[in-house]
């Protein structure tokens, strides 16, 4: 007997430093609303067995973390003001396991829209779905409080839009008349595989954008995404070919990964090669470096060697499935094809305060061949412009810009329904020097120039009406060809000038999905215009955005 029980004391003792190297577990992810927004403050409880209670909050990114969990099973609790609550259940935690558990947050209005009613026959076998860009959840209305669970059906998402109005970026923007299109596939339950485009009408050889992307999320930590992206566009005529056109190729790849309860990593590259007047290769590395200082501080850096895409970070707002600000960045000189290069560092510190959100910034770009934005009817014959066959818009290459400023961030929301931003930035322009420049001449007279900028952004939702909308104005106190901090992602982000943007739900009769209206107008009231005389006598202009007015309908599968 002794000897058993001195085996038995052995194995314990071999077992037990084996068990204590994993050491406990660690639950972790991100928390945002329906369409993608990161929800800053809400409170995330962990409940279980094993222990009390443990709450977190979301940092300024919707970042959460919970880590010393013993193994075991959890439910998680997420709520926030204005949102309903949400329960995981059934989170398996293996010693010394990293679990990434992403929650969506949905209103009482978007949870009554998932569905027409049922009876109770159908309660049991009835499940709605909804999406995110980071989780796949099924959902159920359950005493007021969203339930989510993993599954293997209903994790396909679609929707087409159709567009139409004059486009506003010059060449390679969207044409007049365009179908934009989204698939998103759930493959098992950490993969996305996403197909979206856009195929434009019009004169010659249409504007073609699709793109294919896989995203995944691994219990270790990481996310890694890969994007496949072929673009195809018209041009005029260039050395007498005919309908010639852009044609490239982009593979993006990217990573995300969390290190302790502090540090967020996100790194990757984009490789171009562009097909136009000769082949032009580019590669575009990116990244940055979040420090979690507090739960209600962050300290960033980030590192970007391209324009931002506003249309992703608002979540396809103005068009789903609209790619048309994905790149490249054309101009030409005397016939020579140029991509342009850009490299852009940034130091942030974002603090919470209460109900406002604040972030102060330094940044520095370099930006060489840059491609301007013009506007009026010019021919590519002089080898110096690329017009856009649809809006009447083209680029222009202006010189390289190097510049250091500074932005201030203050975001509040005034109600539920109701969030402002206002934006300050400081920096470096492009601006001409002298007036009545010769459009072929314009290049010798454009120089950097410091100028001011404020911007104020509000958006919201009309309950009764369920109507989304974003108004946002950017004044700058000079003249100036391109904005100041071309590259600002924050949540202080806008067009310059006047701009509006309004989302309608429509009552979508026999279809199964649900239809919206969308309506996009920038640049409303055609301010920044800087004229210049252009060959053949006629005023064309340069500006920091064209006015556009663009608007049609979306159908969401």
């Amino acid at each position: 007997m002794f000897r058993k029980l001195g085996f038995l004391v052995v194995v314990m003792s071999l077992s037990l430093p084996a068990w204590s190297a994993n050491g406990p577990g660690t639950i972790s992810g991100y928390v945002r609303n329906a369409s993608g927004s990161p929800q800053m403050g809400a409170a995330v409880e962990i409940l279980g067995s094993a222990v009390q209670s443990i709450k977190a909050f979301t940092d300024d990114r919707g970042f959460y973390t919970v880590s010393g969990l013993l193994p075991g099973v959890y439910s998680l609790k997420v709520s926030a003001p204005s949102f309903l609550p949400t329960l995981r259940e059934k989170i398996g935690v293996r010693p010394g396991a990293r679990l990434m558990v992403n929650v969506t947050l949905n209103t009482l209005f978007e949870a009554i829209e998932l569905g027409p009613m049922r009876g109770p026959a159908d309660d049991d076998d009835w499940k709605w779905t909804l999406r995110s860009v980071s989780n796949r959840p099924i959902l159920r209305i359950n005493n007021g409080t969203v339930v989510q669970s993993e599954g293997e059906d209903h994790d396909l998402k679609g929707t087409i839009s159709f567009m139409a109005g004059s486009p506003s970026q010059g060449f390679g923007g969207s044409s007049d008349m365009s179908t934009g299109f989204s698939v998103e596939h759930s493959l098992l339950s950490a993969g996305t595989l996403t197909l979206n485009g856009t195929v434009g009408y019009g004169e010659g050889v249409p504007t073609a954008v699709v793109r294919t992307t896989f995203a995944s999320h691994l219990n270790n930590g990481f996310e890694p995404t890969v994007a496949f992206t072929m673009r195809r566009i018209s041009s005029p005529d260039v050395n007498n070919l005919h309908n010639s056109g852009l044609q490239a190729l982009s593979l993006m790849s990217a990573d995300r990964m969390t290190v302790g309860d502090i540090l967020e990593l996100k790194f990757g590259s984009e490789l171009q090669t562009i097909q136009f007047m000769g082949r032009v290769n580019a590669f575009k590395p990116f990244g940055s470096v979040d420090l979690h200082l507090t739960p209600n501080t962050v300290v960033e850096y980030q590192y970007a060697s391209s324009l931002p895409n506003t249309r992703m970070e608002k979540g396809f707002d103005s068009a789903p499935g609209d790619l048309s600000e994905s790149g490249p960045r054309m101009s030409i000189t005397n016939f020579t094809p140029a991509v342009e290069r850009a490299h852009h560092q940034e130091i942030s510190v974002s603090q919470r305060l209460g109900k406002n959100n604040v972030q102060l910034a330094f940044y520095s770009d370099r930006i060489e061949d840059p491609s301007l934005t013009g506007v009026g009817d010019v021919s590519a014959e002089s080898g110096d412009v690329l017009p856009d066959i649809y809006s009447g818009t083209f680029n222009y290459q202006g010189n390289d810009l190097e510049t250091r400023g500074l932005r201030v961030v203050l975001q509040r929301k005034l109600m539920s329904d109701l969030t402002a931003t206002l934006d300050y930035a400081y920096g470096g322009v492009l601006d001409l020097s002298r007036s009545d420049v010769e459009l072929q001449d314009a290049r010798d007279f454009i120089r950097t120039q410091r100028r001011h900028a404020v911007a104020a952004k509000f958006s919201g939702n009309i309950p009764r009406t369920k109507t989304h909308w974003i108004a946002s104005y950017r004044w700058t106190s000079g003249q100036a060809l391109t904005p100041v901090d071309m590259f600002n992602s924050s949540a202080g982000q806008s067009d310059p000038y006047f701009n509006l943007f309004v989302r309608q739900p429509l009552p979508s009769g026999f279809l199964s999905g649900h239809m919206e209206m969308l309506v996009d107008l920038r640049n409303l009231l055609a301010q920044g215009y800087v004229p210049l005389v252009g060959r053949d006598g006629r005023t064309v202009y340069l500006v920091q955005a064209a006015r556009s007015v663009r608007g049609g309908v979306a159908f969401n599968f």
